[in-house]
């Protein structure tokens, strides 16, 4: 009953830790710290938990698995709660419409140390994420602009 919130504990610390580190390479100091502290409240922790970690998952990852109501409101709340995700700043109108907002460069860079943290644990590469995955994106040009400056820098490396 206690396992799956002992192992997701254990893994918040872990991208905690992966994402500082690449937060200190940029010199985030504070965001190196800060990063996904929101994940500890108990809003996004146990919907998170059960979602990842309880027994009943199948270890395989099935996009449909992300209609879980629980989920979404965790997931919901972790975005609008955190500027490094670019779902922060997309703003929805009355009309219907999706606009993406620019991001300030600092979230980019968060944004990008976080990617940078999940390949850390699971391998391969930011920019490889990032291509295999802006289709999905709801970005502002300033803000694509952003991270494929950040991506030209890091080919001149």
């Amino acid at each position: 009953m206690i396992k799956p919130y002992i192992d997701y504990f254990k893994y918040i610390v872990e991208h905690k830790i992966n994402v500082g580190i690449e937060c200190c390479k940029e010199g985030l100091y504070w965001h190196a710290i800060t990063h996904d502290m929101s994940k500890f409240r108990p809003s996004e922790f146990i919907p998170y938990a059960k979602f990842f970690f309880s027994k009943n998952r199948t270890k395989v990852y099935n996009k449909d698995d992300e209609n879980d109501e629980n989920f979404l409101k965790g997931w919901l709340l972790h975005q609008k709660r955190n500027k490094h995700h670019w779902n922060f700043w997309v703003c929805l109108t009355r009309k219907d419409e999706i606009i993406p907002v620019p991001m300030p460069k600092k979230y980019v860079k968060q944004m990008i140390c976080d990617w940078k943290g999940m390949s850390r644990k699971f391998g391969g590469y930011w920019v490889d994420y990032y291509n295999d995955n802006k289709h999905a994106f709801i970005l502002h040009q300033d803000t694509i602009d952003l991270i494929e400056q950040e991506i030209k820098n890091e080919i001149k490396k």
